[in-house]
């Protein structure tokens, strides 16, 4: 190979750690959801309570499906770093004289 180099455990690492983002988001959303906001007291500010766990749970989703689109992205960078590595190394090696 060449001395173009990236180390693979940074994609290792960074896709571990946005493969993980989806799922942890999606645990905290469900824990959300089932939180009984009665517990509170008043109506007014269970309502409260309730809105907040509706617009985190949404933020959330979004944030999982971000997370997913760049273990995609994290994929494609390294696939196409590979490639390019290896015309990289194809275009250094000593050309072969013709007959």
């Amino acid at each position: 190979m060449t001395d173009l180099r990236l180390e693979g455990t940074i994609f290792e690492h960074l896709r571990k750690t946005f493969s993980t983002v989806a799922d942890r988001m999606g645990d905290a959303r469900r824990t959300l959801r089932h939180t009984d906001g009665s517990v509170v007291g008043a109506s007014k500010l269970v309502d409260d309570l309730h809105d907040f766990a509706d617009e985190w749970g949404y933020g959330m989703k979004q944030l999982g499906k971000h997370a997913k689109g760049a273990v995609k992205m994290i994929d494609q960078i390294g696939d196409s770093f590979g490639e390019l590595d290896k015309e990289l190394a194809e275009s250094m090696k000593p050309k072969k004289k013709g007959k």
